[in-house]
């Protein structure tokens, strides 16, 4: 029997909190509370959550991520509002929704001053459906008619995606349209059908393609989420209320935007770790031995294999893999170097750890060895215990259960989104390479008696450069994935780094970073702009991985010199507090900076320009290069070449 003094209560569940009016008050918990929901439950949580007030739960909780949503379209979209609500509840993140009027959403992309724009959101959902072409279709009706109707609704889209690329920094969401049956079906001849599939896929390319033409447009593509057995519309929802996307669609749709919402918010993933046993094969490495495990060749082994080449497609793009598992190392590293049916490779991950401890505590101590957040970490695991211990120990970790059928594993790991990004960059490709150098750094650090020898031997290089069109992906990817050294926490989408080059008293400024182990490829970026005789300088980012080498105090000597060069007098530096960027409020004042304004939330920070001797110095241990155009000269081109470690100039 169960001493109930001692028992520990249990979580009260949504529906308890609603009831007892303390859905705000509590709004951190609800990711728990949310997880684990299927599409219907979490609807039906998403209606008790569309009730509440974002300004009531900003007030209990302002440090809420808020995210600001704009929904247009063609047809009745109402049904969206609650799993759209729940959807970002579930990441931690606050709705605050904008709904336009029925079938406005011409008017509303079309106007710069309609009230989509006015609400100034962080993303815009233009949701189209199909009628959007067949209402306007002629009877009879026949394939040139719908390639006619067609054309000139993506024609329009194109143009509305124009106008908005040139009117809002925030980011634009269309959908491809998906086509009911029941019109292919109007067709009796199967070669006619088979025109109305071609036909109408090239308009789905044409929405597809805008958003390579606009980096602020993404397209979702509503083709796979039916795949999933969503059914493209309700008959008699359609027909009566115009709601012409089914509930199950929508919701669907919903999961892809909150994974949109979470990008956007800064909290995108980087590390998936990986359970073995159970998880990326089959059976107890400890017990079947290396010739007893399923890794191929079995119904069961075929699909570990299958997940397997997942986990190795993610990391082939820029996901750092790593396999946390509780058995002996020896035999872990043997299978991976020498089993022949294994996919995954023990090069594929940046680290792989195999031991008797609790897993919490190995992704705790990789975290702090990678310089990166425990809650940029997914963790996959068919143990309920090692699961709900990770999730009750570190709950920024994302956790995937799996379960003994491992043809589901791909899907539960999918399912989320956990890793997208908006575009893939050089950086990306090469980022598990670069961590792994980087834990070969650590090990070289333990290897040096004082932190000053391993920099002066590290032979640390950095290049500050002004922002060209090829950084623009990298330097939005770091504005929204980077959160510790981070002095504003200033998110930009590639439209918004892009009019900020092309102002010109505005600087975009590049930081790249190399050493005797390679290069680590764009590491950081610095957002300046000039006022009169001062400097702004408005955000200054870096790679977490990068820290404490002396690349942030020579990328910022660089600029505050180069100010002094151009006559500027002070120079004013922002910081805004967040969650996870407190390490860094003292950045400026420990680089000569005075406090001019703190009231624990912001700062503003003064240096003087004028006097030479009191500007921020160059590291010893760092040499500097910097390229043309980097000053605030107007049309002046001013060249600036290498720097010794000294940081006298050379030029």
């Amino acid at each position: 029997m169960t001493d109930s003094s001692t028992s520990t209560p249990a979580e009260p569940t949504l529906l308890e909190l609603h009831r007892a009016g303390r859905l705000a008050q509590d709004y951190p918990r609800l990711p728990a509370l949310l997880t684990g929901l299927d599409d219907a439950e979490l609807t039906r949580a998403g209606q008790l959550l569309a009730r509440l007030d974002p300004d009531d739960v900003l007030a209990l909780h302002p440090a809420t991520p808020t995210v600001t949503v704009a929904v247009t379209g063609h047809g009745t979209l109402a049904p969206l509002r609650a799993p759209l609500t729940a959807e970002l509840a579930r990441h931690g993140l606050l709705l605050r929704p904008h709904f336009g009027d029925f079938d406005s959403y011409v008017f509303d992309l079309a106007d710069p001053g309609s009230a989509l724009y006015r609400a100034e959101p962080d993303l815009v959902l233009c949701v189209l459906d199909p009628m959007v072409v067949l209402d306007d279709l002629p009877v009879p009706w026949d394939c040139d008619d719908v390639e006619r109707v067609a054309r000139a609704r993506t024609e329009t889209a194109a143009g509305l995606a124009a106008t908005f690329a040139e009117t809002s920094k925030a980011t634009l969401v269309l959908n491809t349209l998906p086509l009911p049956r029941r019109y292919t079906s109007q067709l009796v001849d199967h070669r006619s059908r088979a025109r109305l599939g071609v036909v109408w896929r090239a308009a789905n390319t044409r929405l597809l393609r805008l958003a390579e033409a606009h980096p602020n447009v993404v397209v979702i593509d509503l083709d796979p989420l039916i795949g999933e057995g969503s059914a493209v519309s309700e008959p008699r929802l359609s027909q009566y209320t115009k709601a012409h996307l089914s509930a199950a669609l929508l919701t669907r749709y919903a999961r892809e935007v909150g994974h949109l919402a979470r990008l956007r918010a800064g909290h995108a993933k980087k590390v998936l770790a990986v359970d073995l046993d159970g998880t990326l094969w089959g059976g107890v490495l400890a017990e079947d031995g290396p010739d007893g495990i399923e890794a191929a060749g079995s119904y069961r082994g075929e699909a570990h294999r299958a997940f397997q080449r997942v986990v190795r497609q993610l990391g082939a793009q820029g996901v750092l893999l790593t396999a946390v598992s509780k058995n002996d190392p020896e035999p872990v590293r043997q299978v991976l170097r020498d089993h022949p049916d294994m996919t995954l490779r023990e090069d594929d991950f940046v680290r792989v750890i195999a031991n008797w401890r609790p897993k919490h505590d190995n992704l705790a101590e990789l975290a702090a060895s990678l310089n990166v957040g425990v809650d940029s970490f997914v963790f996959v695991d068919d143990s309920p215990y090692e699961c709900g211990l990770v999730r009750h120990e570190l709950p920024g970790v994302a956790v995937v259960p799996v379960n003994d059928e491992p043809a589901l594993h791909i899907e539960a790991l999918l399912r989320d989104g956990w890793f997208d990004t908006l575009e893939l960059t050089r950086e990306d490709v090469t980022r598990v390479a670069q961590y792994r150098d980087e834990l070969v750094r650590k090990d070289f650090l333990d290897s040096f008696d004082s932190l000053e020898e391993y920099l002066r031997q590290l032979q640390v290089r950095v290049r500050l450069f002004p922002a060209s069109a090829q950084d623009v992906a990298r330097v939005s990817q770091l504005t929204l994935r980077t959160n510790q050294f981070n002095q504003t926490t200033w998110r930009l989408q590639p439209a918004e780094v892009t009019a900020l080059m092309a102002d010109p008293a505005a600087r975009v400024l590049v930081i790249g970073a190399a050493d005797r182990f390679g290069d680590n490829g764009v590491v950081g970026a610095v957002f300046t702009h000039r006022d009169g005789t001062t400097l702004h300088l408005d955000n200054f980012l870096l790679s977490c991985r990068v820290f404490s080498r002396g690349i942030e105090q020579t990328a910022l000597a660089a600029v505050v010199r180069q100010a002094h060069r151009d006559g500027l007098r002070e120079a004013r530096a922002e910081y805004r507090a967040t969650a996870k960027n407190g390490k860094v409020k003292d950045f400026y004042p420990r680089n000569g900076f005075t406090t001019v304004f703190d009231d624990g939330t912001t700062a503003t920070y003064r240096h003087d320009l004028t006097d030479l001797t009191g500007l921020p110095a160059f590291p010893d241990h760092v040499r500097l290069i910097e390229s043309d155009d980097f000053g605030h000269t107007g049309s002046t081109r001013v060249r600036l070449t290498e720097r010794d470690h000294d940081g006298d100039d050379n030029a």
